[in-house]
């Protein structure tokens, strides 16, 4: 009975939707009624505001009662967070969207954010998931998936309406991938589902990417487990940090499937890992940091002739699934066979989960830094040599 009358409201909000008679941006169903119900004169005091050491995208800000305001600073969007079984206040600004405690029914789609709502124990609030089981890394998102407790909802540019608006979805939490379907958003904020957007990947610090587990936190309630975790990566920075600099040379790389070399941009997060770990970025200044992209495309000849002699090759394995061995990325680029770090032996591969796991760039860093000082072969997170 439950589901019929579910089904039901999916086809009425989708007529609705239709007619433009489903308001924009505002939560619908009965969440929206629980909503509406909780409203009151009250207006909001403010407080305090979070501690930020490297992040620079979000702010949050606390106000009397146990209010929270989130804030994504790229597109000004707000959030307010309203505690379990606390009011509403009223008079708030139109554009400020309005959450309440326990968070739950949240549409998952920023693949780089699911580790961290594992690592605050937040999975429960999830219910949509972006990706298909078999395409997780992070193992709890899979087993929720295989457990029927975390549906598959369908990827950014194609969701699942029919599914997210009879199973009560609450929120979509979407990357910056979302911003080249913005028919996507406008449908779901017309369905009254409002949408989030993460921007961990604007960071200029690498550590900035990790800090949005506070973010996330704050939205949870779990300020203090996330500031836990995030010291735990911060510790790291600060031990390889402490070892003299080295001027070795590191290429990070891709080989397309049209035979180009995928590369970073100098301004990305993976050549200030790189300084952080010790080491130097073979390509200096390349790319146009004003365009906020991470990598770039390069004819082979050019590649060829910046990267040569790399002390170290790092190969990007997390999108084509990576290669085992020197023989399989000879395989796919002969071109290598000269270079200075596959004579030497210098030639890494990420692990495919490195993108899935936000929280691992204190890790890899630390790996990074190992391979630099030629250490710890054997207790690499993210990293491993080919033979």
């Amino acid at each position: 009975m439950r589901r019929r009358k579910k089904t039901i409201i999916a086809i009425c909000l989708f007529l609705m939707g239709l007619l433009g008679l489903v308001g924009c941006g505002s939560p619908s169903s009965d969440y929206a009624d629980n909503l509406q119900d909780n409203k009151t004169e009250s207006s909001l005091v403010y407080e305090s505001s979070m501690e930020l050491q490297y992040a620079e995208n979000f702010t949050v800000d606390y106000y009397e009662g146990g209010y929270t305001m989130l804030t994504t600073t790229v597109d000004g969007q707000r959030f307010l967070i309203v505690p379990e079984n606390k009011d509403i206040p009223e008079n708030l600004e139109k554009d400020i969207v309005v959450l309440q405690r326990p968070m739950k029914d949240l549409y998952l789609v920023a693949s780089a954010v699911m580790d961290m709502f594992s690592e605050l124990d937040g999975l429960d609030a999830i219910t949509f998931s972006g990706q298909k089981v078999e395409n997780w890394y992070v193992e709890e998102a899979k087993e929720a998936m295989e457990n029927g407790d975390m549906l598959y909802a369908g990827k950014y540019s194609k969701p699942d309406y029919e599914l997210l608006v009879s199973e009560g979805c609450t929120l979509a939490i979407e990357n910056r991938m979302i911003s080249h379907s913005p028919e996507v958003i406008e449908k779901l904020e017309d369905f009254g589902i409002p949408v989030m957007i993460e921007y961990s990947s604007y960071e200029s610090h690498p550590l900035g990417r990790v800090e949005w587990i506070k973010f996330f936190g704050a939205l949870l309630g779990k300020e203090e487990e996330a500031e836990q975790i995030f010291e735990e990566q911060t510790a790291i920075l600060d031990r390889v940090s402490a070892d003299e600099k080295t001027e070795q040379t590191v290429a990070f790389f891709f080989v397309t499937s049209n035979g180009l070399v995928q590369v970073r941009q100098s301004s990305d997060y993976v050549p200030k890992m790189i300084e952080l770990a010790g080491g130097k970025y073979i390509f200096e200044n390349l790319g146009d940091s004003e365009t906020k992209r991470s990598t770039m495309n390069m004819q082979v000849e050019e590649f060829y002739n910046g990267a040569k002699d790399a002390d170290f090759l790092i190969y990007n394995s997390s999108i084509d699934g990576g290669v085992s061995s020197m023989e399989e990325l000879l395989d796919k680029c002969e071109f290598l066979e000269d270079f200075k770090a596959v004579q030497e032996g210098n030639v890494w591969c990420t692990t495919n989960d490195m993108y899935q796991q936000s929280l691992a760039i204190g890790y890899l860093i630390e790996d990074i830094h190992a391979i630099l000082l030629g250490e710890g072969e054997d207790n690499m997170h993210y990293l491993f040599r080919l033979e």
